[in-house]
C-alpha cells in the first residue's frame, strides 16, 4: 500500500510536470509503466481476494489508466489532445488514489469515487485512439492494441 501511495505521488508529478509542454509526450509512457506496477500489484493480492474485493476494481481501473498513458505517448502534431489526456489522466490518478485509500470499502462505495464526467471524457479520449495506437510499450513483440470493446468491457467490470 505504501508504494502505491508513493507510486500515485510520482505519477502526480509526472503529470504535473509535463503537462501543456507537448516536447514531453513520450514520458507519458513512463506514467503508463509506473500505473501498471500498481495494477500489477492489485492483480496479484485480488488473486487471493473475494470477487468483489476492491482490489479487482482497483486493478481493472488502473489498467484504463495505463491504457490511456500508454497511447497518449504515441501522439504525433495534436497538442491539443495531448493536454486533453494529460488532463485526464490528473483527474484519473487522483480518483486512483482515492480508490486506494479506501481499498477497504465495497465496491458500490469505491463506484460512487468515480464521476460520470469522468467515464464520458474517457469514452470520448478512447474513441479519439485509432488502431494504430498501441496499449502497451513497444518491446519488440507483437504490439498490444486495447480496442474500444476490450475499454468498454473494462468500464463494464467496474459497473460503469
Amino acid at each position: 500500500m505504501n508504494e502505491s501511495k508513493s507510486l500515485i505521488e510520482e505519477l502526480l508529478d509526472l503529470l504535473e510536470g509535463i503537462e501543456g509542454d507537448f516536447s514531453q509526450v513520450r514520458k507519458l509512457a513512463e506514467y503508463g509503466n509506473n500505473v501498471d506496477r500498481i495494477m500489477g500489484g492489485a492483480k496479484s493480492l485480488a488473486l487471493m481476494a473475494p470477487p468483489d474485493h476492491a482490489l479487482h476494481m482497483i486493478s481493472d481501473y488502473a489498467a484504463l489508466c495505463k491504457a490511456v498513458g500508454y497511447k497518449a505517448s504515441q501522439i504525433v502534431g495534436n497538442e491539443q489532445f495531448f493536454n486533453v489526456c494529460v488532463a485526464l489522466l490528473l483527474d484519473a490518478t487522483e480518483t486512483l488514489e482515492t480508490l486506494l485509500a479506501n481499498i477497504h470499502k465495497d465496491s458500490a462505495f469505491l463506484r460512487e469515487t468515480i464521476p460520470q464526467a469522468f467515464i464520458d471524457r474517457l469514452r470520448w479520449v478512447s474513441n479519439q485512439f485509432n488502431e494504430s495506437y498501441s496499449s502497451s510499450v513497444d518491446t519488440g513483440a507483437a504490439p498490444s492494441k486495447m480496442n474500444q470493446f476490450e475499454i468498454d468491457d473494462l468500464l463494464k467490470k467496474l459497473g460503469l
